[in-house]
């Protein structure tokens, strides 16, 4: 089976300040991979990368098997993003805003509703399809944005730094919820982070620094058992 996420060799420049060099990563089938860095490492970058926002002149991007040069389309539609800024019409409900995304992906209107119905009851807002965006909570706005990302059934989650501006409990919430698609849809999950506690010891781990991937492996072999703090430290001399 093709890996959902398969990131080869992959160097991006802004001018003359190379912001990616050789960044080679995997993120298996439905699996939680975490990809960690400090701000500016490089992590917003390389999502703007598999999204297309930016081209990849070098190396090469493979979604779910295809090529994300020479088979965009293909591509980009087994992606669901979850941008670090918000993506949301907030003063348009959540339903209207689900359609108009699904229109995006060809969804036909009768079949948008019922899908719209189904992503809001995996992210257990069905209660509010039909309030503002701007009436919602901050964690209701992300719960919202990933039943966006999901409209058209992607194989991968790109969730980029999701629980940033987030209370304790709504992060944990969000940070649950895309866990238990893995469990139960099957979905994979690229969730780039700064934030440790997020990070279990079971999770696939990327470590992203100045543009470059220190370490992939399971966050416990990468840890050794001294704490990812510490692993980090000794790996990029930073403090997070």
């Amino acid at each position: 089976m093709t890996a959902a996420l398969e990131i080869d060799r992959v160097s991006h420049n802004f001018g003359r300040v190379q912001a990616l060099k050789e960044v080679s990563l995997t993120v298996p089938r439905g699996g939680f991979t975490a990809l960690l860095g400090v701000n500016g490492a490089g992590k917003t970058t390389l999502f703007s990368l598999i999204t297309r926002l930016y081209d990849n002149s070098s190396g090469s991007i493979r979604v779910a098997g295809y090529d994300l040069r020479r088979q965009p389309a293909q591509a980009l539609a087994r992606l669901g993003v979850v941008f670090q800024s918000r993506a949301m019409d907030a003063d348009l409900t959540v339903r209207q805003n689900l359609a108009y995304h699904a229109s995006l992906h060809g969804i036909s209107r009768r079949d948008s509703a019922a899908r719209i119905e189904e992503v809001l009851a995996q992210v257990g807002l069905s209660g509010k399809s039909g309030d503002r965006v701007a009436a919602l909570s901050g964690g209701q706005q992300r719960r919202a944005e990933i039943a966006r990302a999901l409209i058209h059934s992607p194989d991968i989650l790109l969730l980029d730094e999701a629980t940033v501006g987030l209370d304790v409990k709504s992060r944990s919430e969000v940070l649950d919820l895309t866990r238990r698609l893995i469990a139960e849809k099957g979905v994979s999950a690229l969730w780039a982070t700064h934030i440790m506690d997020e990070i279990q010891p079971t999770d696939d781990l990327v470590i992203l620094h100045q543009g470059q991937v220190l370490r992939q492996g399971r966050a416990s072999e990468i840890t050794e058992g001294q704490g990812l703090t510490q692993a980090f430290l000794d790996l990029t001399g930073v403090a997070i």
